[in-house]
């Protein structure tokens, strides 16, 4: 969450220029034996100047005013250990015992009185980690050649070992490292099992694979293969660490560092600032492609919608990038190259030009063909605000027309450098506008505002949305530190929907949506439904760049130094309850897997800032919700004892618990092939009973932020048994989808006949749709449906 201001008066004693030292090596002990650790990656000329500046604004503005001092220290020692080895698989007791001379030492190096940290630490840990993984690596290359595994004892593995000990010494980490080989080894082999089922049935029935997914026959054994993609894997996983320079290094010692002060407090290195722009912004510029590492090349995942890349009919999916140059620039070789770094390469301003270099992807790998681009803005429409109009028919045969806003962040316009290179500002708020204005003007009698996958953003959208929905008053009490306490309220008396509303929570739902859902709730204006809570975060966070106070006597020193975000004040409700860790607890609890989990929400983060109330602001409810609710959930309840789809849930509630308490997962391959099997065999069944129900009349109509301003409805989605379904014509190795946006196509195994396929259910929609009519006809009786 992005607060308005930050005093910063304090940090003009920052800008002086600091000369760097250089830091040198020194020797540590491992058991008996005297070694001295090869740095192999050192502090970079910048490191010490930013990790000092880093240090300092975090005792200086962090809401708690945590002094850096020895506490504060240890815990900064413990949570880099697990930042770098979060499963204790690597480091040894040893190692622990060496890094101990830290513990209460990080404050006076990061704190240097010259103000200039020593950062050695961070790198001394970091190729200690490096060492670790290479042994772990090339004690699996042992193992994989010897290749004896078996699966037929009734061991377990612990998966989780957070909260297990380290291990003893590289004795007993060879254990870890071979049984966690094992359990590896035994999933590819049991992946194996079940792709070979699949071609079996596919060859009986006469059927063939859809198209993309035909293999090419391996002239190695399944035992080969399965060394192969193993040895592939455990290699990439060293290349990916080896890769890493001083600035990932000093990017995830200062995150570890802002986060023992609180879990939502991070350091932004150059690249993370700009992937943190491009999410608030919701563009980027650049060519239009997704990209992702594979056997050290850099291939086309995706082509965005819009982007150059795809404009130019030049690119397609699985193409490989090998070089990359800017305009008139001679190109740089990316292969083996760090994907960040690579993707650093091909982004850039609009209307700047870059070459591509690529391996087309149906060529000759010694083919070479070079594009060129010119880059532009990129939307990023997947996370921008959509809506739709559903026609749900009722028993009584009429049908009731609501709508439903999807709204995944709340987006702003947003810039650290206070230069503006986009085309258009950006506004959560102004697209709801016109996404309400279209369903209103196709009538819908209720709304629905979904905010399950909503996980923040601009504290101002998430003020001004609430304003749409409410006449005027405060929306949330932000406190600061010292006390002083700040009321932000919609000022604006008109009303954009005064019509019945429903939100949508989960335990994903967290900070500016909390501050919408809470509001409405305080103010009864609209049902809220969900999770048991939402995420519980509370906080407000501003983003600080380093530049002003980062500079160096070296003027050939350029770095970008980043940023800053730092947790500075704390989020309340208008009634006076703090959304921090409890989150919004629902009017209508429905029944969720995330209801039973402890590994979700604020509560399960380190370091969480502690729960508080505040006296409630001067508000006027609207009590639109609370006269109704005992009758909504009875109906609710009543509906969900009987509805299949809540069943399946209730299921898999049980089976959580179950895993949850066990922990382990056996290494034993038929009791895992047994667990497969019934695994199948319930989804096979839950498959079969949602393809039998009867057919619904229900109709949804998809609007856009690009079709909203256009007349009238687009066509429906089609449906069926109220489940968009896949078609696939058997024995003729095409797919044919009977509605956009439906499931990935599953694979044919009817032997010339149709399959239909159901897509996963919303069960949660489903029933926050019956709630939303149960709330209409009950505002009716009573005459208070209001207009919109």
């Amino acid at each position: 969450m992005i607060a308005r201001c930050v005093s910063r008066t304090w940090l003009v004693v920052l800008s002086l220029s600091v000369c760097w030292q250089g830091l040198a090596a020194e020797s540590a002990t491992e058991g008996s034996k005297t070694n001295t650790i090869s740095l192999t990656l050192r502090p970079g000329p910048t490191d010490g100047r930013i990790a000092f500046v880093t240090a300092k604004m975090l005792e200086k503005l962090h809401y708690n005013r945590q002094p850096f001092n020895d506490e504060v220290s240890g815990k900064f020692l413990d949570s880099y250990l697990e930042t770098l080895d979060p499963q204790h698989l690597h480091f040894t007791q040893v190692d622990l015992s060496e890094f101990e001379r830290y513990r209460t030492k990080l404050d006076n190096l990061t704190l240097a009185s010259s103000g200039v940290s020593d950062v050695r630490p961070a790198y001394d840990i970091y190729n200690r980690f490096i060492k670790r993984l290479e042994q772990r690596v090339s004690y699996a290359e042992e193992l994989l050649k010897a290749d004896t595994f078996k699966f037929d004892t009734d061991e377990k593995i612990l998966i989780n070992r957070k909260e297990r000990p380290y291990p003893k010494d590289l004795d007993e980490a060879h254990d870890l490292w071979k049984e966690r080989l094992r359990f590896e080894y035994l999933q590819e082999r049991l992946g194996k099992i079940d792709a070979r089922q699949k071609a079996e049935k596919e060859a009986k029935s006469g059927t063939k694979p859809a198209e993309g997914e035909e293999k090419k026959v391996s002239k190695k054994t399944e035992s080969e293969e399965i060394v192969d993609t193993l040895s592939h894997r455990y290699q990439r996983t060293l290349k990916m660490f080896r890769d890493w320079d001083s600035d990932d290094v000093i990017q995830y010692y200062l995150t570890t560092l802002a986060r023992v002060y609180d879990p939502h407090s991070d350091y932004f290195g150059h690249d993370q600032l700009e992937q943190f722009k491009i999410g608030m912004n919701l563009s980027l510029f650049g060519i239009g492609a997704e990209l992702r590492s594979e056997d050290g090349y850099c291939s086309i995942n995706r082509l965005l919608p819009g982007g150059p890349a795809v404009k130019s009919n030049k690119i397609k999916e699985k193409d490989r990038i090998v070089a990359v140059a800017q305009s008139n620039q001679p190109p740089v070789d990316i292969v083996d190259m760090n994907l960040n770094k690579a993707v650093q390469l091909i982004r850039g301003a609009k209307g700047t030009e870059v070459r591509l270099t690529i391996i087309p992807a149906d060529a000759d790998m010694s083919v070479r063909k070079e594009v060129t681009l010119v880059r532009d803005e990129i939307p990023l429409e997947d996370m921008a605000a959509k809506a739709k109009v559903i026609d749900l028919p009722g028993r009584d045969g009429t049908t009731t027309r609501m709508g439903v806003i999807d709204l995944p962040s709340f987006y702003a316009s947003f810039e650290t450098s206070g230069t503006r290179s986009r085309s258009e500002n950006k506004s959560t708020t102004a697209d709801v506008i016109k996404l309400v204005n279209k369903l209103k003007q196709e009538n819908i009698k209720g709304l629905i505002l979904d905010l399950r996958r909503n996980g923040g953003g601009s504290l101002e959208e998430a003020i001004r949305l609430t304003g749409l929905f409410i006449k005027e008053g405060p929306v949330v009490q932000i406190k600061s530190f010292d006390g002083d306490l700040q009321e932000d309220s919609d000022t604006d008396p008109s009303v954009l929907y005064d019509g019945p509303l429903v939100v949508l929570t989960s335990r994903f739902s967290a900070s500016a949506s909390e501050i919408v859902a809470g509001a409405l709730q305080d103010y009864g204006r609209a049902l809220v439904i969900g999770d048991i809570a939402t995420h519980g975060k509370g906080t407000v966070q501003s983003v600080n760049p380093l530049t002003p106070y980062v500079q160096f006597s070296d003027k050939s020193l350029t770095n970008d130094p980043g940023a800053l975000k730092l947790t500075i004040k704390k989020f309340y409700r208008a009634s006076g309850a703090s959304t921090q860790l409890k989150g919004v607890t629902p009017d209508i609890v429905l029944p969720s897997v995330l209801n039973e989990s402890k590994d979700f929400g604020e509560d399960s983060l380190d370091n969480a800032l502690p729960y508080d109330t505040l006296p409630s602001s001067k508000f006027e409810p609207v009590n639109r919700v609370e006269p109704y609710l005992e009758e909504l959930r009875r109906r609710s309840n009543e509906r969900i004892a009987q509805d299949k789809d809540f069943d399946y849930i209730r299921q898999d509630i049980e089976h959580y618990k179950k895993a949850q308490a066990d922990k382990t997962i056996s290494l034993n391959e038929q009791t895992r092939l047994k667990e497969k099997e019934e695994a199948d065999a319930r989804a096979k069944a839950r498959e079969q009973e949602r393809l039998a129900r009867k057919e619904t009349s229900e109709k949804v109509f998809e609007i856009t932020l690009k079709n909203a301003s256009l007349p009238g409805l687009p066509p429906p989605l089609a449906k069926t048994n109220g489940l968009a379904k896949v078609t696939i014509q058997g024995g003729a190795g095409t797919n044919e989808t009977a509605s956009a946006g439906s499931a990935v196509p599953p694979k044919s195994e009817g032997g010339g006949e149709d399959e239909e396929k159901a897509p996963a259910v919303d069960a949660t929609m489903t029933e926050a749709q019956h709630i939303l009519v149960d709330y209409l006809e009950l505002l009716s009786k009573r005459g208070h449906v209001a207009g919109n």
